[in-house]
This record gives C-alpha cells, sequence and structure tokens, in this order.
C-alpha cells in the first residue's frame, strides 16, 4: 500500500498531461467536425472531394502512423512542432474526421421541410443552424458522439509514443524502475475513473435532450 501512495503523484501527473491533451482535442476536434460535416452539405463537388479524401486518409490509416507522420516526418519538409502541438493536431485532425461522419448523418436525417419553413420565417442561414438544426442533431448523434469521446480518453495513451510524459509513459517508467506492474494496474484505474466520469456526463446531457424523443 505504502509503494502506491510512493508512485501515485508521478502517475497523477501523467494523467494531468493525458487530460490536457484530451481537453484539447475535445475542443478543437468537435467545432470542426461539425464545420466539415455542414461544409458536405455546400453543393459544389470540388469542396466534396476534397474533404471525402480527408475523411478517407484520416479514417483509413492508423492514428499511431498519423501521429509519427506529424512529429518525425514533416520536419523533413521544414516543419518542425514540439512534442504537444504535434500530438494534438493529429488527434484533431483525426478526430474531427469521425466527428463530421457522425454529424453528417445527423444533418441528413433533419427534413428538407424544415429548412424551408426556416426560410419562411425570415432565418438567416446561421440561426437557422443554430436554433432548428443543431439542437435537433446533437440529440440524434450524441450516443454516437459519446462513444467516440471514450475512445478519445483511451486513444490518448499514444502520444507516449512521442515522448510526453502521459499517464502511460509514468506508469510504464516506474513499472521499468521498480520491476512491478502495480503501476499499471493504477494506470488502467485511473482510465476507468476518467470512463465513468465520461459516462456519467452522457447520462446527463442524453437526459438533458430526451425532450426531444
Amino acid at each position: 500500500m505504502s509503494y502506491m501512495f510512493e508512485i501515485l503523484p508521478s502517475l497523477l501527473n501523467g494523467a494531468s498531461m493525458t487530460l490536457q491533451v484530451f481537453a484539447l482535442v475535445l475542443i478543437f476536434s468537435i467545432p470542426l467536425g461539425i464545420v466539415v460535416a455542414f461544409a458536405l452539405q455546400v453543393r459544389w463537388k470540388p469542396l466534396h472531394y476534397l474533404i471525402d479524401l480527408y475523411i478517407w486518409v484520416m479514417r483509413g490509416t492508423p492514428l499511431l502512423l498519423q501521429l509519427i507522420f506529424i512529429y518525425y516526418v514533416l520536419p523533413s519538409i521544414g516543419i518542425r512542432l514540439d512534442r504537444l502541438p504535434a500530438a494534438v493536431i493529429a488527434f484533431v485532425l483525426n478526430y474531427a474526421a469521425y466527428f463530421a461522419e457522425i454529424f453528417r448523418g445527423g444533418i441528413e436525417t433533419i427534413p428538407k421541410g424544415q429548412y424551408e419553413a426556416a426560410k419562411v420565417l425570415k432565418f438567416s442561414p446561421f440561426d437557422t443552424v443554430r436554433y432548428i438544426i443543431l439542437p435537433q442533431v446533437t440529440k440524434i448523434v450524441l450516443p454516437s458522439v459519446f462513444n467516440e469521446i471514450m475512445s478519445l480518453v483511451k486513444d490518448t495513451s499514444l502520444v507516449y509514443a512521442l515522448g510526453i510524459s502521459d499517464l502511460i509513459l509514468a506508469s510504464r517508467t516506474a513499472a521499468n524502475r521498480d520491476a512491478s506492474l502495480v503501476p499499471m494496474f493504477l494506470a488502467g484505474a485511473i482510465y476507468l475513473i476518467m470512463i465513468g466520469l465520461v459516462t456519467i456526463v452522457a447520462k446527463k446531457l442524453e437526459k438533458k435532450y430526451s425532450y426531444y424523443r
């Protein structure tokens, strides 16, 4: 027990970095995914081809490979990024592609008549999206969005590949130093707590939007 308390501070420091990556990715990837999803509603084929290519590449290649490409390959063409910005950019681009597909599916379920009604009521395109489309789409896509968010919590463990001192790297360092599996079990418990908190938030938000049922 004393050993657990001895290594806990270093694991919590690693967990704080994990949460930092998680928060930054979430803040940027969901809005970007929404923008991409609505951009796909624009009737301009070149834009569709570009976005479809972006989504295909992001979803069709491993996230770890994307991390390695941005941090290790881009410097060869003069683009150098620190570890944390490189990780966040890779994650945001990857997860925005998934969120875009989720929101695109939600947008396409909204009847066209609602857009026409908004025009009759003289709603601007922005107000139509804000007050009519997004509330309904949010309700529809909420479970899928939170499934991705839970995946994001676990996927943040990949940043250790760039040498970022996250929870996984902290636990592996302690495990190798002390020849013990206890740090890995503690790291697993911390991940479970984070997933549990996301689940609680998801249920509260689903309850909040239940009036759309």
